[in-house]
């Protein structure tokens, strides 16, 4: 069985590793804001292949502007290193913008017509 992880490592482990998630009611928990259905949808289903492919399963709640993940360890009570391995996998995934990275892929155009992930927060 996997070691529950203490509020203390948490908090700090996502002050340092994971900004923008936050530890809410027993799990790790982020919003990311999208540009409509159809973005929140393929959030949603990139996470879910991620999900898949690690054999851990967040929790998701999807709506028009935003898709809220949550993650924790069911079978061991708790948040684990399970939780931090796929948050930041997801935190990697959703938020990549190529053009940042001065890769040969440019990236989502600046036109907001465009956009489907809010990066500023």
């Amino acid at each position: 069985m996997t070691s529950v992880l203490s509020d203390d490592v948490i908090r700090a482990r996502l002050a340092k590793e994971l900004p923008q998630w936050a530890l809410i009611d027993g799990a790790l928990e982020r919003t990311y804001k999208t540009n409509g259905w159809k973005s929140t949808l393929m959030v949603v289903n990139a996470i879910g292949h991620m999900a898949e492919a690690a054999w851990h399963h967040p929790d998701l709640h999807a709506s028009w502007p935003a898709v809220k993940v949550r993650l924790n360890t069911h079978d061991a009570g708790g948040i684990t290193e399970k939780d931090f391995a796929l948050a930041t996998q997801i935190e990697k995934m959703i938020m990549w913008q190529p053009a940042r990275e001065g890769s040969a892929l440019e990236g989502t155009p600046s036109d907001p017509q465009y956009a489907y992930i809010s990066y500023k927060d």
